[in-house]
């Protein structure tokens, strides 16, 4: 975003696209990042947005923050973006005048950076989503950097299947198979946006672990509890035992830690321990199984088996011929 809004004259701001799974933190760490430098740009510009026109002065906003419409369409994207700024449309308002409208937003309340959030929401087999990825990359020649998140974004085929390079430690998009349609654009997304995947907390070398330690120092300065002391979450054994409890996924040490808090006041301890934080189940705590494994519970492994065998044919009805008949 720095560098973006450094260029002048630039046809094209390059976007990022933050990829990562569930509970990794993907909005929390783009909306931290965007708070940081909403301040920066309102510090160096006094609050005030240069060139700002008559009406919108008070309306400054560097940072927008859209969530990307369930069942996405040019016309929807637009309405969302405008509904950030309470920007009144007509309900028959044609597409072009819409794009002009969030065109004429953008620029009069001075956006610098615009986060779509939820991204993975789009899928390249509908049409209505392959106009929706055309007009973000129309979007990319206002003045405004793009900031994508979504989950699994490599996957979903918004940038085509991507592959990990241990050397480059960078994600990268393998040749097209083919030119068929929507081939091309395809390949203008990926060379217009910087792919960030967002991993979890590791606790193998050193400086894992010292990063997931600092990770919990900030956290415990954070906890009002009575009792609470330094290194309640850092010291002996607890950074091991949070680390086995949530596998370093940062939205499950968030969840647990936050019932434990909550535990710790109305059990007027004040302190979270690990003997306080056994008694907080989560979904993680399940036995570990293997990833493609589906969940069956033990209770009804019997009746899926059950199921599966094959019953007996009813034969009360049967005829068996004559022959049967004489003999009765």
């Amino acid at each position: 975003m720095s560098g973006d809004t450094r260029k002048k004259d630039d046809p094209t701001r390059a976007g990022v696209m933050i990829s990562g799974w569930g509970n990794y933190g993907k909005t929390a760490s783009v909306c931290s990042a965007g708070a940081v430098f909403e301040d920066q740009w309102l510090k160096l510009h006094d609050s005030l947005h240069p060139g700002a026109l008559p009406g919108t002065r008070d309306l400054h906003a560097p940072v927008v923050y859209v969530s990307t419409p369930v069942t996405a369409t040019p016309k929807s994207l637009c309405a969302s973006i405008l509904g950030f700024f309470r920007a009144p449309t007509r309900r028959a308002a044609t597409l072009p005048e819409l794009v002009r409208q969030v065109a004429d937003s953008l620029h009069d309340h001075g956006v610098k950076a615009l986060i779509l959030d939820d991204i993975s929401r789009l899928r390249m087999h509908r049409a209505d989503d392959q106009d929706v990825l055309d007009l973000l990359r129309a979007f990319m020649s206002l003045d405004v950097t793009l900031i994508l998140t979504g989950v699994n974004i490599q996957g979903v085929g918004l940038l085509r299947e991507a592959r990990w390079n241990k050397k480059t430690r960078q994600w990268e998009m393998p040749p097209l198979e083919s030119t068929r349609i929507h081939g091309l654009e395809i390949t203008q997304t990926e060379h217009r946006f910087d792919l960030i995947e967002l991993d979890r907390f590791r606790y193998v070398t050193p400086n894992q672990i010292a990063t997931f330690v600092g990770h919990l120092k900030g956290i415990e300065q954070h906890l009002r509890l009575m009792h609470a002391k330094p290194g309640m979450l850092t010291d002996g054994t607890m950074p091991e035992y949070l680390m086995r409890r949530t596998g370093g996924v940062i939205g499950l040490l968030g969840r647990l830690l936050e019932d434990g808090a909550q535990e710790a006041m109305e059990s007027e301890k004040e302190l979270i321990d690990e003997s306080l934080l056994d008694e907080i189940v989560l979904r993680r705590d399940a036995p570990e199984q293997a990833p493609d494994e589906p969940v069956i519970p033990a209770d009804s492994q019997t009746a899926v088996t059950r199921r599966r065998a094959k019953r007996p044919r009813n034969t009360t009805f049967d005829d068996h011929g004559p022959t049967a008949h004489a003999g009765a």
